[in-house]
This record gives C-alpha cells, structure tokens and sequence, in this order.
C-alpha cells in the first residue's frame, strides 16, 4: 500500500516502505558503529521483525544480530551493562506486552543511571517495541503502553509515523542521545509506502506539524497521523475546512508551545490516537496546559 504525499516532491525523492526504513537505518548503524548490537526474539530469522532485521545476521554475523530465549529481562539487563561499558545495543520486542517483562530493567535502572549518578554515567540504548492490532493478537498482544512509559523521567518515548520520521530520528538517537529511547512502531504501518527525499528541514525529536491549516488542530500520533491526513483532506475537499495537523512524534518530550500556538490559531481540538481515553496523558496535558497561555477556549474532542 502507498501513502501519497502532498507536499512538492523532489528530484531525489524515492518510495521507501516502513520496514525498508527500520531496515536501512538499522544497517547503517551497524556498518558505522562497530558497538552496535541488535538482539531480540526473531531478529535473525528469515521475517527479522517484519522485515526491519532481514538479512543483517548473515551480514554482520552472529555475534552483532541474534536471536535471545524468551529473556525479556535478563536480555534488557545485559543491554543495560553493555550500554554502560560503551557499546550501543538496540534490543527489540515483537510485542510491546513482552517489554513488561523487563519493566524493572526499564525504569529502575536504564532511566536512572544518569539521575543517580549527577551525569557521570549514562545508559543510551534503543529499544524497539511494536504495537498495534493484527490477526488473532489477543488481549495480551495487541496493548498500547506508551503513556506508561512516557511517565518515567529519564525515558524518552517516540512514536514515528512515517518512513521520513524513521531515517531522520533514528540516526539522530543513535548517533547522539545520551540516554535510553523506546520507539513505539505500530504494526499496520510496515507495509506502507512512504515517499522519502533527504532534506535539510528533518523531522525532530519532538512534535512538527505535518499539513498546515486554519480551522481545526488535531493532534495526532503513530498510525494515526496517517488517519488523520487522510481525515483532513477528506473535509478540505467535500466541506472545505482546513484542518492541521501536528505530529505530536516524541510523547514524553512533546512540544507544547507547538500545539498551543496551532490551537490559538485554530479554536478548535481533535486528539486522534490509539490508547484508552481514561489514561491518555496528553489529552489531559491539553485540557489542563493549553488554554490559560493564550489559547482560545474551544471545543475539544477525542478519537481513539
């Protein structure tokens, strides 16, 4: 399936599915970092996480891509140990479920070694986690824990949307970020297409706007950017409204003043998401943060 840009393209601009981003920026990570490991259950086998790891073990070897036992936390564990001695792993869960295993791992100990330590140490690691529904998932497959996660300090939560936001923010996070990062990919998202081109403008570590507009702010994240794109030029056409869109991309590290400045404009709020309404920490952070600042009171919803 291809996902149509509306924005110019340019000369070098090419087709790049989701899983052939996460596959391209996992391979130059590998080829230009002689610390970088990749370990997770599948990561070696002929799918390599719905095609993001393919072919990187026979590639780089054994020793820099493999498989684990079902380890959640003894495998976040040695992640941790490796980080601190200088190497940079990037561990992944082919269900977000399984990370709850290594919750201890997560939040005790990687988000807290710079804090415990007044910056002497630091803990930077990627750890990869996919979301999402999809054939016969469950209730203990298919959960979205990324307010969870988006809680702790010392964590940084990204939700890329779009095969660009994987090759701008992942090199950025491994070449440079000094502490651990969870990257939330949604499952239906890998075989998408996505139109890419390099740029001088790339996309942040934290909330853009995606589509300009005039009449309404949605706030959106993950597969739902894609939703909510569509949404807008659904309404510009058959009713002419003109709906932005901001990408809110980073939920533990989102802009604020971003958001605030597109809903003074605007006057209006639609949060679209996928997570249970009762625990959306942004859409409170919204509700409470947003209108005192200079905002407009408007109308508010949600769609989730």
């Amino acid at each position: 399936m291809s996902v149509a840009t509306a924005k110019p393209v340019s000369q070098d601009a090419r087709v790049l599915s989701y899983a052939g981003a996460l596959l391209e920026t996992m391979d130059a990570a590998l080829a230009s970092h002689p610390g970088v490991f990749i370990m997770g259950q599948g990561v070696d086998d002929f799918k390599g996480i719905f095609g993001s790891t393919t072919g990187l073990a026979e590639k780089y070897g054994a020793a820099r891509v493999f498989d684990v036992p079902l380890m959640e936390e003894g495998m976040t564990g040695i992640a941790i140990g490796a980080a601190l001695v200088g190497d940079y792993p990037i561990t992944t869960h082919i269900r977000a479920d399984f990370s709850f295993l290594a919750m201890n791992q997560i939040i005790n100990l990687a988000a807290k070694y710079r804090y415990m330590f007044g910056g002497l140490m630091s803990c930077p690691m990627l750890i990869r986690i996919v979301v999402g529904r999809s054939w016969g998932q469950g209730a203990q497959h298919s959960q979205s824990p990324q307010a969870t996660f988006a809680h702790y300090p010392g964590l940084t939560v990204v939700m890329p949307s779009s095969s660009q936001a994987i090759l701008d923010i992942y090199p950025a996070i491994i070449n440079r970020h000094p502490g651990p990062v969870i990257s939330i990919e949604h499952r239906l998202l890998y075989n998408l297409d996505f139109t890419v081109s390099p740029s001088d403008k790339r996309v942040p570590l934290t909330s853009y706007v995606a589509r300009e507009g005039s009449d309404v702010t949605v706030v959106a994240t993950s597969v739902m950017v894609l939703e909510a794109l569509r949404a807008a030029q659904y309404v510009q056409d058959e009713a002419g409204i003109s709906a932005e869109i901001v990408d809110l991309n980073s939920i533990s590290h989102p802009d604020w003043d971003l958001v605030a400045a597109s809903l003074a404009k605007t006057g209006r709020l639609v949060i679209a998401e996928n997570r249970r309404e009762q625990v959306g920490r942004r859409e409170l952070a919204m509700e409470d943060g947003l209108t005192p600042d200079g905002g407009r009171q408007g109308h508010r919803d949600a769609i989730g």
